[in-house]
């Protein structure tokens, strides 16, 4: 769900009827309480298998290598095994499938060129989900919706103000001045070159702080686990927490309402949330995929993936999920992204993970162990990624943040930040969710001012340049030293030392 305090037509083809039999070539796929006979025409050593009815669901399939011909093998016994591709990325070896056989993840794990498969929630697709697009992955020979990073140029020098402005609610931007936002405005605004992709619930495209800077035609929805580019598709419905998160990013210096940490540069709206706040898996892989497939520097995640608060190896479908995401962060960084994470809001170390009692969020939540297990809030967790604690005004860890050493990189002000709201409006919002967007401007900074540096360079630079936040001396959850700890990382942002 949302890092924030506050909750906020294609047609589906191939899926297995219930009475659907599974043609296995060369092996028996037996289940408890299901019978092999030889089919009927079948070759010999042939076996069949009843499928067993269930509900409808959405998997990840990792394939062994990450090829054409390996992802290719497993979309056929996606449908041998009475399920439907949903999207297929040849590149990172990872098949987004749909079935209602009970016994499909067991069908496919016997499969040699599949190394895990897993169910990418607990409750099954509803009617009322969007419609799952169904990819043929035999047409044209085309490999995935994720496609190449387009070509880019190196981007010119970044722009200077001929003369800086302040906007009408500017001086009610705390959070701006104390990263040093305000001093940095006076070198640049950042550069039209640099693309920050909002994963989020969408961004009000019309909104007169965002409009000049969103880019339309890199935004998408990804909930159905293909991207749709239709205007209305990447629209926020439910929720304003996009909008809000974007305005923070990048809201225009315009005369109008409040300035972002890089107002001049530009905004792709990617919508992973759906209409009742969940951010599934299928929905996050295709925002990375998309982000790095439209040319995004950067990519903001105000969200831990649902529905699982923590998704852990030791568990089969959980494992299978975990890696499905891990390949497109990775790829996408391998890529030249800055992948920028909010830590969670509930007090928790990360480091000593003990219990969790609220997963999973989408049927009835279980008491369960996760101190081993290899248990992580994704995609803030993940290799690479900049997880980002919250600050208050005053300079102190916000109460609701998480923390942990050697889990939180750097942080920046999370309680009550002013940004945009849905409505043309503006509002004060709370969260990790409002930290992150801080750390996601000031990497578009950077970007704008070292165009032609790898991403995981810039991360580096982030880091380096952040300044010290020693750990309270009454804090005893603080672990660490005054340069690097558990409640701030390496320290809060730094934007001014980001355009110099």
């Amino acid at each position: 769900m949302f890092q924030s305090t506050v909750r906020a037509g294609t047609r589906r083809r191939g899926l297995a009827s219930t009475c659907a039999v599974l043609a296995v070539a060369g092996a028996a796929v037996l289940t408890p309480g299901l019978s092999a006979t030889a089919a009927p025409g079948a070759s010999a050593g042939a076996r069949v298998v009843q499928a067993a009815p269930g509900p409808l669901m959405n998997y990840a399939v990792n394939v062994v290598q990450a090829n054409r011909g390996q992802t290719l093998k497993a979309e056929r016994a996606i449908e041998a095994a009475g399920g439907s591709v949903i999207e297929s990325y040849a590149e990172i070896g990872v098949v987004i499938a749909q079935s209602d056989n009970a016994n499909f993840a067991a069908a496919l794990r016997v499969e040699k060129s599949i190394a895990s498969v897993g169910a990418t929630r607990t409750a099954p697709v509803a009617a009322t989900d969007p419609t799952f697009g169904v990819h043929d992955p035999l047409a044209n020979g085309e490999s995935g919706k994720g496609g190449k990073t387009p070509k880019r140029t190196a981007a010119p020098s970044v722009e200077t103000p001929t003369s800086v402005t302040a906007d009408p609610r500017e001086g009610e931007q705390w959070d701006m001045a104390a990263i040093g936002a305000t001093q940095a405005h006076q070198i640049t605004d950042g550069s039209r070159d640099v693309l920050v992709a909002v994963l989020d619930s969408g961004i009000q495209g019309d909104h007169p702080d965002l409009a000049a800077n969103i880019n339309a035609s890199a935004s998408a929805d990804c909930n159905s686990g293909v991207p749709d580019t239709s205007y209305a598709a990447w629209q926020p419905t439910t929720s304003d927490h996009g909008t809000h998160v974007a305005g923070t990013i990048a809201a225009a210096r315009n005369g109008v309402g409040i300035v972002g940490v890089a107002p001049n540069v530009r905004l792709s709206s990617v919508k992973v949330v759906n209409d009742d706040g969940f951010i599934y898996p299928e929905a996050a892989i295709c925002g990375f995929m998309y982000a790095t497939a439209t040319g995004a520097d950067v990519t903001n995640n105000s969200y831990y993936i649902d529905p699982w608060q923590f998704w852990c190896d030791n568990d089969a479908d959980q494992a299978a999920v975990k890696t499905a995401v891990d390949r497109a962060v990775q790829y996408s960084q391998q890529k030249g992204l800055v992948n920028v994470a909010a830590a969670g809001n509930s007090n928790i170390d990360l480091a000593n993970k003990t219990v969790d009692s609220s997963s999973p969020n989408d049927t009835t939540p279980v008491l369960r162990a996760i101190g081993t297990g290899g248990c992580e809030d994704i995609p803030a967790e993940l290799d690479g990624v900049v997880t980002v604690s919250s600050t208050t005004q005053a300079g102190e860890r916000s109460s609701f943040s998480n923390y942990g050493l050697g889990v939180i990189d750097v942080a920046a002000p999370g309680s009550r930040i002013l940004s945009t709201v849905v409505n043309s409006g503006y509002g004060l919002k709370s969260g990790t969710s409002m930290a992150s967007p801080h750390v996601a401007g000031v990497a578009a900074l950077l970007k704008s001012t070292h165009p032609t540096t790898s991403g995981t360079a810039l991360v580096t630079l982030l880091t380096e340049q952040a300044n010290d936040v020693p750990c309270p001396a009454v804090a005893s959850t603080c672990v660490g030293t005054p340069d690097v700890n558990g409640y701030f990382g390496e320290g809060l942002v730094d934007a001014l030392e980001a355009v110099q």
